[in-house]
């Protein structure tokens, strides 16, 4: 599924491997001690190899870990990209713990490291939804308010953000949220 915003830009929607979609940036969801884990973390410290982990060694080493909300950037190893944007989203606590903004800072995180580096595309996992446990549906809509605001905007250099999703629910969700957000020509 695609949207295409004015001035070309694109949001498209696919059930994948992020590790195999190539982008400017993939973005990683990962854990505030960015030591790698399970799911899409795995995944992409799998895909890219070990210089990601001497990257992440070397930015803990400099400034500890990430706060939730946030991203560090380290090259993309193996992966079919330049850049990982690893961001902290938020667990899961009910929802009365600022959680849904915690999670709308880490894409307008992403998307402005993204502007920063003049970068033309970047890809999304659903963060937050896997271990942390954030409703999907909740978080389609956080990510597709981020998003599409953000490809709203004239000054945008981003012509195409691609959410690499896992499977046919987390899609569903992902799609229904578009259908709510998209602007209507």
């Amino acid at each position: 599924m695609q949207w295409e915003f004015p001035g070309g830009k694109l949001l498209k929607l696919v059930i994948g491997d992020i590790t195999r979609v190539p982008a400017d940036a993939i973005v990683n969801a990962a854990n505030a001690q960015l030591r790698g884990g399970g799911g899409v973390d795995g995944a992409i410290h799998r895909a890219g190899g070990p210089s990601i982990m001497r990257e992440l060694d070397e930015i803990r080493a400099r400034q500890g870990g990430c706060p939730t909300g946030s991203a560090v950037v380290t090259g993309a190893g193996n992966l079919p990209a330049r850049y990982v944007f690893h961001a902290v989203g938020p667990i899961w606590r009910g929802g009365d713990r600022n959680e849904a903004e915690l999670l709308a800072s880490c894409y307008r995180t992403c998307l402005a490291l993204a502007e920063e580096r003049g970068l033309s595309t970047i890809s999304f996992p659903s963060i937050s939804t896997g271990a942390y446990g954030y409703p999907v549906r909740q978080a389609a809509e956080i990510a597709m308010q981020e998003v599409c605001r953000h490809l709203q905007r004239p000054d945008t250099r981003l012509r195409e953000v691609i959410f690499v999703l896992f499977d046919q629910a987390t899609f569903e969700a992902y799609a229904e949220a578009l259908r709510q957000r998209a602007p209507v020509e």
